[in-house]
């Protein structure tokens, strides 16, 4: 946030409706006061910020690294430092003042209800998130299947159906409070809805790492077809993307297949969804943090990728140098904590089943953890050379655009990568438990 031109001339024109009356006022000079008063906004805006954190993201983190089981409190405690740094995080909310750990916050909480069995605490927490912000319903699905598969579970003829009608009576009592306010007219209700959902606003919005935006560097989607065509179209894709991991999930519901569940589903939407914002990207890290101790190599990859697909929008706030410190901060607490690069075998990235089932065709099939290590040294240096070619050099005048887009491409290519990746580790999971099961 700039104050420009200080003290300089500023001219207020006000014209009156029937376009008649027309006044100009002129302010020769800002008052030291205004810039006081506005510099006050900014700090109550950031200590806001923190008290939301403190209230509401910070102690979910916390909580959660505890309730993870299998590990001393010394990794506990350097797992949940870990995620307070992610950077993408940390740089939107606190450089470009949004509140996105408040619905974040809303919606790990669910994640810690659901998963130790309080189903009725943890819907009603993510009811909270998708309210505070409707981009959770990224998060919808997976939240949906695992608690249906719970029902199913159980026997929808005895306790599966009583835990059904109580989380359905849950979100419906939680939906009618939270929109109360807003159905006491028909277009009060319709404009709400209408901001919620922007489908007029197009297909992306501005430099956004997903499918689309990369695809209309080639191909202009938003000019070839209509309006109606652009929705259909990119509903298909994310339900195509994103079904096989939650029918998983429906017949075989548990803690870990919620998880990544998460990251599949939120990824999908990001990718192939209608009317995506750079800031989205954030609804897939916060399930990749909570992964992070089971495969810190490919997590702290994921989330440096997902901080660097937003060069273009963190540029644009002058955050050049926070960008850097929280990285550099981040990359190092990741590496240390967990030794990541001592953790790239076939069973550190949840592969083993994987490679074990293409090895029965492919006997050679060995050489994928290299592979892997390849492809993060590449991305690494990839993200470096673009960062510093977008801070540095000047783009050609045809091309004004060319480093964020470039930017926005590679981000796309490797979302594309990680999303092969994590629905891999959901599709081969059950085998892996069975493998495990033999050998003990």
């Amino acid at each position: 946030m700039k104050l420009r031109d200080t003290g300089k001339k500023s001219l207020l024109i006000y014209q009156s409706n029937n376009g008649i009356l027309t006044a100009v006022i002129t302010i020769y000079y800002i008052g030291d006061w205004i810039i006081h008063l506005l510099q006050l906004i900014i700090v109550f805006y950031v200590h806001m910020l923190l008290i939301a954190d403190l209230l509401i993201y910070i102690p979910a983190v916390v909580l959660y690294c505890f309730c993870l089981k299998e590990m001393s409190t010394k990794k506990k405690v350097a797992n949940a430092l870990c995620i307070l740094l992610y950077p993408g995080l940390i740089l939107i909310d606190y450089g470009h003042f949004q509140y996105n750990s408040v619905s974040l916050g809303f919606a790990l909480w669910g994640v810690l209800g659901v998963s130790c069995h309080w189903d009725l605490l943890g819907s009603l927490a993510f009811c909270l998130a998708i309210n505070y912000k409707q981009m959770e319903l990224y998060h919808s699905l997976p939240f949906f299947c695992f608690l249906l598969g719970k029902c199913l579970k159980k026997g929808l003829k005895g306790k599966g159906f009583v835990l059904f009608i109580k989380l359905a009576c849950t979100v419906v009592a939680s939906f009618v409070l939270c929109w109360l306010p807003f159905v006491t007219e028909k277009e009060q209700t319709l404009q709400v809805l209408r901001r919620l959902f922007p489908v007029d606003r197009g297909l992306f919005e501005d430099k956004v790492a997903n499918i689309w935006c990369s695809l209309s560097v080639f191909l202009k989607i938003k000019n070839i077809l209509p309006h109606h065509m652009q929705i259909k179209i990119s509903f298909c894709f994310t339900f195509l993307s994103l079904l096989p991991a939650c029918i998983k999930l429906i017949l075989q519901p548990s803690p870990k297949g919620f998880r990544y569940t998460l990251v599949t589903c939120a990824l999908s939407f990001f990718l192939f969804s209608f009317q995506v914002h750079e800031k989205s990207i954030l609804l897939v890290s916060l399930p990749v943090c909570l992964v992070l101790s089971e495969i810190p190599f490919m997590s702290t990859w994921f989330l440096l990728v997902s901080t660097f697909s937003m060069l273009p929008l963190l540029l644009k706030d002058d955050l050049l140098m926070p960008t850097i410190v929280t990285v550099m901060a981040f990359f190092i607490a990741c590496a240390t904590s967990f030794s990541i690069f001592e953790k790239t075998s076939e069973e550190h990235l949840q592969l083993k089943s994987f490679s074990i089932s293409v090895r029965k065709y492919l006997p050679c099939f060995t050489f994928l953890p290299r592979v892997i290590q390849c492809l993060f040294l590449m991305s690494v240096i990839t993200m470096v050379l673009l960062t510093l070619m977008t801070v540095t050099l000047d783009p050609p005048q045809k091309f004004p655009d060319l480093f964020s887009v470039l930017v926005c491409f590679v981000s796309c290519l490797k979302f594309l990568f990680f999303l092969v990746y994590f629905n891999i580790i959901i599709m081969w999971d059950s085998k892996s438990r069975r493998n495990q099961k033999k050998t003990d």
